[in-house]
């Protein structure tokens, strides 16, 4: 029986289907997005400055490249596992250490699906060789999904535990033009049924508080989640960061962040509208560059605001789906 203050972790997740806990390795291999580079925009998303969003973009710690993939994933683990970075003068993990758990490989800086198909697969080959990886999580937009790519992580997945992350942050079409997307939601509703019936595991990305969108808005972009074949969803609160087209409608005083009351409040509403067996990958964003970060500066950890979460819907006496239909998460 479902019991007031459940959501679905990701944490969870990977403990029911995998027995332990899985950690993911963010990396950055040097990859761009058709939002910047001209095929679909040089702009880019308004509230994009990915240094700001991606541990490895953020160390400017990028793997530079086929070769270069089992380096940076080795040196995580070998830092997850010991607690600490590696021996004096020593630049890799001995070719004996053998990992202890288990990871998936997170293709996470800008479209992770945007390149050379040939270029992609020794990426995600590589990975996938590294002891200790038991799948991928790909980060990408819903117009970067080319038939290839799509037959590729199908092949991936008949072997490998494989996550595609779609940004799609609303499902409003007058708030992705805002943003500058350079998509529609319908572009990303047809993004999803491409991958229906193939072993992926869809996880969503969502921005709350977006300019222009009120309670409800935000809420029926959950409402339409809840109606496709998705299996994972990732919130985050709009953040105002430096160096960013949001920057300049938030000094003008176009743009007005959530609070943390406001959005916990929005969280909740959506979570009751979602389907149980979506996973919960994240509540709220952490920008690992804290000096980029103009607002809002709550002052709390993602743990923390989960532990928040969890008492708000115990308050309410709800529950993830409690206000939802039936039926997701086809393959």
């Amino acid at each position: 029986m479902t019991v007031p203050g459940w959501y679905n972790r990701l944490s969870r997740f990977f403990k029911e289907k995998f027995g332990e806990r899985v950690t993911k390795i963010p990396l950055d291999v040097g990859l761009t997005c058709p939002n910047r580079d001209g095929t679909v925009s040089r702009e880019g998303c308004i509230f994009c400055h990915n240094p700001a969003f991606s541990p490895a973009a953020a160390k400017q710690d990028k793997a530079s490249g086929p070769g270069d993939v089992l380096k940076h994933i080795r040196n995580f683990q070998w830092r997850s596992e010991n607690r600490g970075e590696l021996p004096p003068g020593e630049t890799e993990p001995s070719p004996g250490f053998f990992p202890r758990n288990s990871y998936l490989a997170y293709f996470q800086a800008y479209s992770n699906t945007y390149g050379p198909l040939p270029l992609l697969e020794r990426l995600y080959r590589e990975a996938l060789q590294t002891p200790g990886i038991i799948g991928l999580s790909v980060a990408t937009r819903p117009d970067c999904l080319e038939p290839g790519v799509l037959d590729l992580l199908t092949d991936l997945a008949q072997r490998y535990h494989i996550w595609l992350e779609l940004g799609l942050q609303s499902a409003h079409d007058r708030t992705l033009k805002l943003i500058n997307r350079g998509h529609t939601f319908a572009r990303f509703q047809e993004a999803v049924n491409a991958c229906r019936g193939r072993g992926l595991y869809i996880c969503v990305h969502l921005i709350n508080g977006l300019p222009g969108e009120d309670t409800p808005a935000m809420l029926e972009t959950a409402v339409r989640l809840a109606t496709l074949p998705i299996h994972g969803v990732k919130f985050h609160q709009l953040q105002i960061i430096a160096g960013t087209s949001l920057e300049q409608l938030y000094r003008q005083g176009a743009v007005n962040p959530l609070s943390q009351t406001a959005y916990l409040d929005i969280i909740c509403n959506q979570l009751e509208v979602l389907p149980a067996p979506i996973v919960v990958h994240r509540l709220m964003a952490e920008t690992p560059r804290h000096d980029l970060l103009l607002a809002p500066d709550w002052h709390v950890q993602r743990a923390q605001f989960a532990n928040m979460v969890e008492e708000e819907l115990r308050r309410r006496g709800t529950w993830q789906g409690e206000k939802a239909g039936c039926g997701t998460g086809t393959f």
